[in-house]
């Protein structure tokens, strides 16, 4: 492949994709841009044919690739760090700085005398985080910009081979990279001696069993190597002794996707968007109770309220906002003050929670906060790998004691003991898993404490979430006698004539809430105390 090739291609790709138009699969997830939005990432996701190489380059890919393998990896590096991007898998640490660390490593070896790598890029697509999708889209509508950011970062590091670990549940993003690399190949764009530049990288595919602690990078190059996916402990960091001991650097797919653009249109492009310390744009999954859900990109130091609000057009029913959980299911859990904090790294874990991989889920004035802790740390529990005390013994404990509390059993001592297990498990655990588990349990207990107080002193779910723990009551001097919450309920307990008052035979009545959902009055109120049948099984 030589540069005059690549223009000829992209001219005549871009008459055919003139003539052809862009046939995009329907996707509620990834909707045209709304306002506020700006696609960096998420450029071609939609706009072109995934399974189409030339497509691709009709929107010039691969010319970044041509651009950096005229510089100097050394050069290279510093236009990746002066650009100010910091990696977007969720600990946010610069990728210009990780490929500088493993280009010394190399440096410092003899070149290996077996014919294997002196160094490996791998791209982290192990997206494990519930409600996030971001990777995904990524993979599936544009594979060849991950291809081409590999290439970027394998050059500037001095790695020859690369994996990307997808997640098997992404069965679309697996079938269009193995579409995309034997056409990169055939193009010369991976393989030997790229350009005719003396460059040599080629990319295979692993896919992951779909454990969320393979997303910790030391976890996830064991999973490579074959072996049970456990973090180890650090140093030596993998971009000293990574994959079968060799300089490695682990970079996320939305990373590894912005890299072509700012080796395109410069640095101070894309330093020119965003904060002082968080560069550039981030993806976002909106999840939850809001009207216009789905994958968002956004310049950093966005804030809350205006992707709540703004781009995702606010609350479900008319509802009140009561929090949003940022980063997955190791972030925090953010209540209303904190809507106009910007959403960048700084900020967001100064009020406690993180930025992670984009996840965002809203959660509104119906959502119970002790629930909402209980099902995280029910997921984290499960995806603990068992290798360090603190993580795989301390999680089974809190999630134990938050069960007790969703099921009326839980004691004044209890808080107590949560806040002492977060504490070692924070501080104690080996990897970010074990030590970010803790995370919504402490932002609920510090933001919503009152909850939890209600829920061990009292014996009351305030947000009507938590069974056996509250009884519904229609209000008398609210009640219209529309009759609606009548006709919704599956017992027929509620009894009264049209324009009347109607009332609920509270000891018959099962507190499925079908009456409190369907009344558009709010004349129906949650209050404490349990029903004779509240505390039977749910019907399935």
């Amino acid at each position: 492949m030589t540069l005059k090739e690549l223009e000829r291609i992209r001219a005549e790709a871009q008459k055919e994709l003139a003539v052809r138009g862009v046939e995009t699969r329907p996707d509620s997830e990834l909707k045209p841009p709304r306002p506020g939005e700006v696609r960096v990432v998420l450029r071609n996701c939609g706009q072109i044919d995934p399974e189409r190489i030339e497509d691709y380059i009709a929107k010039d890919g691969y010319f970044a690739l041509y651009k950096v393998l005229n510089m100097t990896p050394e050069q290279v590096i510093d236009e990746a760090k002066r650009s100010g991007l910091r990696g977007r898998g969720g600990a946010g640490f610069p990728p210009g700085q990780k490929w500088f660390f493993a280009r010394q490593a190399v440096a410092s070896r003899p070149a290996p005398a077996d014919g294997t790598p002196p160094a490996y890029l791998i791209c982290n697509g192990d997206e494990g985080d519930p409600g996030a999708f971001m990777d995904r889209a990524v993979l599936e509508g544009d594979p060849n910009s991950v291809l081409e950011g590999m290439a970027i970062a394998a050059y500037a590091m001095g790695a020859t081979q690369g994996y990307i670990y997808v997640r098997a549940e992404y069965p679309v993003a697996v079938e269009h990279l193995q579409t995309a690399i034997p056409q990169a190949r055939r193009l010369g764009l991976l393989g030997k001696n790229i350009f005719g530049k003396g460059f040599d990288f080629d990319v295979d595919i692993r896919i992951g069993a779909g454990a969320f602690v393979c997303g910790e990078e030391t976890a996830l190059i064991d999973s490579i190597e074959g072996r049970r996916g456990e973090p180890r402990p650090r140093p030596p960091f993998p971009a000293v002794s990574g994959l079968w001991g060799k300089p490695t650097s682990v970079n996320n797919v939305e990373t590894l996707a912005n890299i072509p653009q700012i080796f395109l249109n410069g640095a101070d492009w894309f330093a020119g968007m965003g904060t002082e310390k968080s560069k550039g744009t981030k993806t976002f999954a909106i999840a939850g109770k809001v009207k216009n859900a789905g994958l968002i990109e956004v310049p950093m130091g966005i804030t809350m309220r205006e992707i709540i609000y703004d781009i995702g057009e606010g609350i479900l029913n008319k509802k009140k906002f009561k929090a949003a959980q940022t980063g997955g299911p190791l972030g925090g859990c953010l209540p209303a003050k904190y809507l106009d904090t910007p959403i960048d790294f700084e900020s967001l874990a100064a009020a406690g929670s993180l930025m992670g991989s984009g996840g965002l889920i809203v959660l509104d004035e119906n959502d119970c906060m002790v629930d909402v802790a209980r099902f995280f740390m029910d997921f984290t529990q499960d995806e603990s790998c068992g290798k360090c005390p603190p993580c795989c013994l301390g999680t089974k404990r809190l999630l134990e004691i938050l069960t007790r509390m969703t099921q009326a059993e839980g004691t004044a001592e209890d808080l107590q003991t949560i806040e002492y297990l977060t504490e070692n498990i924070s501080t104690t655990s080996l990897c970010a898993l074990g030590q970010g588990s803790v995370n919504p349990v402490v932002t609920t207990m510090r933001h919503f404490r009152d909850e939890y107080e209600a829920h061990v002193n009292e014996k009351f779910c305030p947000s009507g979430v938590c069974k056996g723990m509250f009884h519904y009551e229609i209000l008398a001097d609210v009640c219209n006698g529309c009759g609606v919450c009548r006709k919704k309920c599956p017992d027929k307990v509620i009894k009264g004539d049209k324009k009347e008052v109607h009332e609920i035979d509270l000891p018959n009545c099962i507190v499925c809430g079908d009456c409190y959902k369907a009344c558009k009055f709010d004349a129906i109120a949650i209050r404490p105390g349990p029903t004779a049948k509240s505390r039977l099984p749910e019907r399935r």
